[in-house]
């Protein structure tokens, strides 16, 4: 039962809830990577969650059409439908994919979830934010697609698609008083969805204050820095040492990375367990937690505008640089002469060091 005595409801102070649903709807324009992305999370895992065994969250109750034990249907449907009745408090609303424009959708329609029991129409994506977004305690988009529309908004679409806080106003704010809260990645990074879920869940737990997001909605710690500051690459970057094929360990800056300009902690983080991500593995940075993915990143592998002329002002400092830290590296590799008050040791040990 909800603790509803604590029960504030004004996204500052706590608010005290024992129990909560999370309504999640992979139905918007995607490919439900976001949903698969989340199975491999372990900081914490989804199951973690799920089964209670993260001391001081409430009880969570996750309906995902991938993870759902329930074959569906009405069965699956029944709780989105009774939240969009309000009859179902609290809940946080993940919306999963890009948010078409039914507009323009012709005679038929973009995507749905889901009929109208009524009808026995199919009941469109927008239709289902329309009635749960004004009830919803919190509403999260979960990777670039919810985000910011993603790779189905790119130039020349024919859907209209944008992201979920184009399309309720970057004004709007859930029955929690929170914005929409994006955790974008194509797709998104396991342990940051998680952990902001979790940062979301103490706070409807009434055991922390809203996370900090940025002006984009992003969690602010996790989205703060660029890629190109938790680079293990960036140190040739500095020295204006860069590589000329991907099979190179060096700054892959000139071959189509643009880490420098791209915010995102994958490179610090990992993917799995702390291993991988994209320049750790030997993949450019392709920009896609950001807003202006993709279209103002391609095309892909191509060197970004700015890189020829920041890797050409860096490479003589790069240069000076290199060779100073060599003669530095060589002198430090030598061990110093040993400190003793004999001619030679008692040993007769010739050491390295003698002229």
């Amino acid at each position: 039962m909800t603790d509803t005595s604590m029960a504030t409801g004004t996204g500052t102070e706590p608010t005290g809830f024992d129990e909560i649903d999370i309504l999640w709807i992979s139905e918007g324009m995607s490919c439900d990577g976001d949903t698969v992305s989340i199975t491999a999370a372990t900081q914490p895992s989804i199951e973690d969650v799920v089964l209670g065994l993260i001391p001081g969250l409430p009880k969570v109750r996750l309906h995902n059409k991938v993870l759902s034990p329930t074959l569906g249907g009405e069965e699956f449907l029944a709780p989105y439908r009774a939240a969009a009745r309000g009859e179902l408090s609290p809940f946080i609303l993940v919306i999963e994919g890009s948010i078409p424009n039914e507009n323009i959708n012709g005679d038929g329609y973009w995507t749905s979830f889901g009929n109208d029991p009524e009808t026995g129409e199919p009941v469109t994506l927008n239709t289902w934010i329309d009635r749960l977004a004004p009830h919803a305690w919190a509403v999260v988009a979960v990777g670039t697609c919810a985000a910011y529309g993603g790779i189905h908004a790119m130039a020349g679409n024919p859907t209209g698609c944008m992201g979920l806080v184009d399309y309720l106003g970057a004004d709007y704010r859930s029955t929690g008083a929170l914005p929409v809260v994006n955790i974008p990645g194509c797709p998104v990074h396991p342990d940051n969805f998680m952990e902001s879920l979790t940062w979301l869940l103490f706070h409807a737990a009434g055991k922390a204050p809203p996370p900090p997001l940025d002006e984009m909605f992003r969690p602010q710690w996790l989205f703060g820095k660029t890629v190109h500051e938790g680079c293990d690459r960036a140190a040739y970057y500095e020295q204006g040492d860069f590589a000329k094929d991907y099979n190179s360990p060096k700054c892959q800056v000139k071959i189509g990375c643009w880490g420098p300009v791209v915010n995102c902690d994958v490179p610090k983080r990992g993917w799995m367990n702390g291993v991988g991500g994209c320049p750790n593995v030997g993949g450019v940075c392709i920009g896609c937690t950001m807003p202006g993915f993709p279209d103002k990143f391609m095309p892909f592998m191509d060197m970004a505008p700015g890189a020829s002329l920041s890797s050409l002002a860096i490479k003589p400092y790069g240069a000076v640089i290199r060779r100073l830290r060599g003669i530095t590296n060589r002198t430090v590799n030598r061990e110093p002469k040993w400190r003793h008050d004999k001619e030679l040791l008692t040993t007769g040990f010739d050491p390295r060091w003698r002229p």
